[in-house]
């Protein structure tokens, strides 16, 4: 049964406290006076923080003097002019920015007074000099949800009305820098996604436990967004939230934004972000090669779109490698694949040019439709296939794809997922009623023009291939090219006890998802055991080494496996990507 609350225990020793009164309690504890800094992203309640923890801080006996550091940001103008150069109304280039260049002049409180502790939060608190320090934390899809609501807010500009592009390329890469720099001398982290029930673990604790969680296989908290051209197959089949306007995108494994739940139960649960994981084990995670080339970025995300009764996704491509170094400033691409977990009857994939498309008569019909209004019919340009089941496409950057309506599509891809270059999204608007924007543009200078045609179908709707076989199961090649740097594979087994698959990481991290069948039962040389149902994905570190999958039912099930080709790692040890 798919879980929508994957959830490990904590590391023994692990502190776990509930509610304020318990959460003040850990900081009742300290030798004060003490200043704590208490850091995080901006779309925390900071306001309700500060108040609860000094209400009950009160309460235990404990005076606290507080300082907010959101009332020291530099002025308006010159955080936008220090952190985004670019006038590109749809993207900037991701923002290199320290958390430092937020503020002018950092304020220089005076020690707290005996018996008493200065409270110092908001983003950047940790820049202030600190006797203990938390991390209290909201997952990104919250940020993401309030911003597009007009709800919230972006980072250095706690006044204004935030913006979804600004979230995306300056205050992310900016906080996950400096979050990921705080990890390895936390001393708690705090989950406030309920601001009336925060869940605290303590830094030690939290550490262990991702120290032992690098080891061995995890599956991150799943979620689905909702777009204009969502399905509701995820709400049907496997019981995600069913008041929703859809199931659109499923975040099964997106790195940056994915999280881990650690906990006993799901009201003492802490979702920590997976990144911290590649953070603070990069080896163990990835493997060295991987990571010698990545460094703590994890490459490769899988996630679901669901067009069941829903509608064709825009036509678009995702920039080519050095256009998204120079323009965009990532060190890597998105190269993507489609496996079809599910097609409708009719459903189709759109995939790479047409022998004869006119590249001129392309641009013309597109900027028609943007600027004017006028359909267009994306066939006459680019090709169309039966969206089969089982069948994997391949789509290197800068080739034009989309996946039609009535279909589950279990995306692999590079993880840069931030760049999306539309060309053409059937005159939709968006869920306010206007027009979605189409950075044609983009497209236009990133458009792969040399393989069209018969050279579409030979390199990117590749056959499989049997790569080696044992009793009862099989594994399979499905896609590889050399200009990508990861491959997929597919285990099949037929179903039944005697079908157990042997594999090996080899070094490098494998990412499994079960798309036919019930499920496996993932099961460690070390004697660790993960059940891994239909449709769920699962993260297999590099340090795991040998492991088997053991079919659970009788029926056949087929497991889809991806991972960084060795060759991809020897040839690019120079261009490293922290994250």
């Amino acid at each position: 049964m798919y879980r929508l609350d994957p959830r490990y225990a904590p590391a023994p020793g692990a502190v776990l406290a509930t509610g304020w009164r318990a959460v003040a309690a850990r900081l009742a504890r300290a030798q004060a006076p003490a200043t704590v800094a208490v850091d995080g992203p901006p779309m925390v309640d900071w306001d309700r923080l500060a108040t609860r923890l000094t209400e009950e801080l009160a309460v235990l006996g404990t005076p606290v003097r507080t300082l907010d550091l959101r009332a020291h940001h530099a002025p308006p103008d010159a955080v936008r002019r220090r952190t985004d150069a670019t006038d590109d109304p749809h993207y900037a280039r991701l923002a290199q920015n320290p958390l430092r260049d937020l503020f002018d002049d950092l304020p220089d409180p005076p020690r707290p007074a005996a018996g008493e502790l200065l409270l110092v939060h908001g983003p950047g608190a940790s820049l202030l000099p600190h006797d203990l320090l938390w991390y209290a934390d909201l997952p990104k899809r919250h940020a993401e949800s309030a911003v597009a609501a007009g709800a919230g807010h972006n980072l250095g500009l706690p006044r204004e009305r935030g913006d979804v592009r600004r979230l995306f390329y300056i205050d992310w890469p900016i906080l996950d820098r400096h979050r990921d720099a705080l990890a390895p001398r936390l001393d708690g982290w705090l989950d406030v996604q309920d601001h009336d029930r925060p869940i605290y673990i303590d830094g030690d604790g939290l550490r262990a436990t991702l120290a032992d969680l690098s080891r061995r296989p995890v599956r991150t908290r799943p979620y689905f967004n909702s777009t204009p051209w969502g399905g509701y197959w995820a709400q049907r089949a496997l019981g995600f939230d069913r008041g929703a306007r859809n199931t659109a995108l499923g975040y099964e494994l997106i790195a940056p934004e994915s999280g881990v739940l650690i906990g006993t139960h799901p009201g003492q649960q802490a979702e920590i972000p997976f990144q911290l994981l590649c953070v603070l084990h990069p080896d163990a995670m990835l493997g060295p090669e991987v990571s010698a080339r990545f460094g703590t970025s994890f490459p490769i995300r899988f996630d679901y779109l669901d067009t069941v009764d829903g509608g064709n996704l825009s036509v678009h491509c995702h920039p080519k490698e050095p256009y998204m170094r120079e323009r965009f400033g990532w060190p890597y691409t998105q190269h993507e694949t489609y496996y079809l977990t599910l097609g409708g009857p009719g459903a189709r994939v759109f995939l790479g040019l047409r022998e004869d498309a006119d590249l001129d008569l392309f641009r013309k019909e597109i900027e028609e439709a943007a600027h004017d209004g006028v359909p267009m019919d994306p066939e006459d340009h680019v090709m169309t296939f039966p969206a089969e089941r089982g069948r994997l496409f391949m789509i290197p950057a800068g080739t034009p794809h989309a996946s039609g309506a009535g279909n589950v599509v279990l995306e692999i891809s590079a993880t840069p997922y931030l760049y999306s270059l539309r060309f053409y999204d059937w005159l939709r608007p968006d869920a306010n009623g206007e027009p979605r924007p189409l950075p044609y543009e983009h497209g236009l200078a990133n458009l792969e023009t040399e393989r069209r045609g018969d050279a579409v179908v030979r390199d990117l709707v590749q056959e499989p291939r049997t790569l080696r076989r044992g009793t009862g199961w099989r594994e399979e090649l499905l896609g590889a090219l050399a200009e990508m740097f990861y491959e997929v594979r597919r285990h099949v087994l037929d179903g039944g006890a005697g079908a157990v698959a042997d594999d090996d990481t080899e070094g490098r991290f494998h990412v499994l998802n079960v798309v036919e069948g019930e499920g496996v039962v993932v099961r460690t040389a070390t004697g660790e055991r993960h059940t891994l149902s239909y449709a769920e994905t699962l993260t297999v570190p590099a340090a795991v080494g040998r492991y088997q999958l053991a079919a659970i039912g009788e029926r056949p099930v087929k497991v889809v496996k991806a991972l960084v080709r060795p060759a991809s790692c020897r040839s690019s040890r120079s261009s490293r990507g922290d994250s």
